[in-house]
């Protein structure tokens, strides 16, 4: 974990000048004051994570983290594991979802195997990784996005009984009732609910105690989520604006807020999932998703789905004249 901590702790900030910058620039553009609302601050936000005052989604780009998880024996999913091979062979083939998507939003997708075929420790009885399986998978995520061109990154995953992991994650670090956290991941019934729950409160059980928040990680968590938190942290050093997509993206960046409270101040989340958990959290961590569609399907969709808009943001900046740009 040495890498994540000296990393969280020397994050760079945003350019604030640039943000204010368009800030301004919105509230004289040719309409009227405040008439975009929130895709105006949108595009401030961008501007303060690309720090330029010219705010541009050109390159528009998604990681895709795969893995396996050994709680996915407990029947906590609607698919057998071996289903994460196959969705894995789809984003490589072009075929999936999100690479349907992304052909309309401009996007590169890009899809990262941090563990298939290889499940993680049953959180219920053993920690899902080790230190060097936990520093692999930090290792990859970081990799992906130092050698990424991008200039906005959408974060997304692929691996079933992963609903599992983030709540037992979230759960753990949150507190309250781990069943408030657990949700039907993939369209489980009754049954199949109530064994989620109940490896989400045996595994948080397990690790009572543990408070260091990437600990909880290593132990509940799986390869995905130590990536996509990597992977975060990474796109600050390169002052990367990242879009978040739905509740295990999140529940691996929440960690990261509790060791720094502005860790995640370069991301939007993309959407709010179906997933309870998900808006649980989003109030935790106070954001606001661009978008609210129900979806619970992952692998980056849902954020992917909001880039169009995070684009049309930026050009109602720059490609709009202010009133004085159009009458003077």
């Amino acid at each position: 974990m040495t890498w994540l901590r000296v990393a969280l702790e020397s994050m760079p900030g945003g350019d604030l000048d640039a943000g204010q910058a368009v800030a301004g620039r919105a509230a004289e553009i040719l309409r009227p004051a405040g008439a975009l609302a929130r895709l105006d601050e949108v595009a401030a936000w961008v501007a303060t994570w690309q720090h330029t005052d010219r705010p541009a989604i050109r390159r528009p780009a998604a990681l895709i983290f795969a893995a396996d998880h050994g709680i996915a024996t407990a029947g906590v999913s609607n698919y057998p594991a071996d289903v994460t091979a196959a969705m894995l062979a789809a984003y490589r083939a072009g075929r999936s979802t999100i690479n349907a998507f992304a052909q309309v939003a401009g996007a590169t997708v890009e899809a990262i195997d941090v563990g298939v075929g290889q499940p993680t420790g049953d959180i219920r009885l053993e920690p899902a990784m080790d230190a060097d399986r936990f520093e692999q998978a930090a290792a990859a995520g970081r990799a992906a996005v130092e050698a990424i061109d991008a200039d906005l990154l959408v974060l997304g995953e692929m691996g079933i009984g992963n609903t599992t992991a983030a709540a037992a994650v979230v759960a753990a670090l949150a507190g309250g009732e781990p069943h408030d956290w657990v949700g039907r991941g993939t369209g489980v019934d009754d049954q199949g609910l109530a064994r989620k729950r109940a490896a989400v409160s045996t595994a948080v059980d397990r690790i009572a105690g543990v408070t260091d928040s990437l600990e909880v990680l290593r132990q509940v968590g799986g390869a995905e989520l130590v990536a996509i938190a990597a992977a975060i942290v990474a796109a600050r050093h390169r002052r990367l604006p990242v879009l978040l997509d739905g509740y295990v993206v999140t529940a691996a960046a929440f960690p990261l807020t509790l060791i720094r409270a502005d860790a995640i101040d370069h991301c939007l989340v993309g959407h709010c999932s179906a997933e309870p958990g998900h808006r649980r959290l989003l109030e935790r961590l106070g954001k606001r998703p661009l978008l609210d569609l129900e979806m619970r399907l992952g692998e980056g969709s849902g954020a992917m789905a909001a880039v169009p808009l995070v684009a049309m943001a930026c050009m109602g900046i720059t490609d709009v004249p202010t009133f004085g740009e159009w009458f003077g």
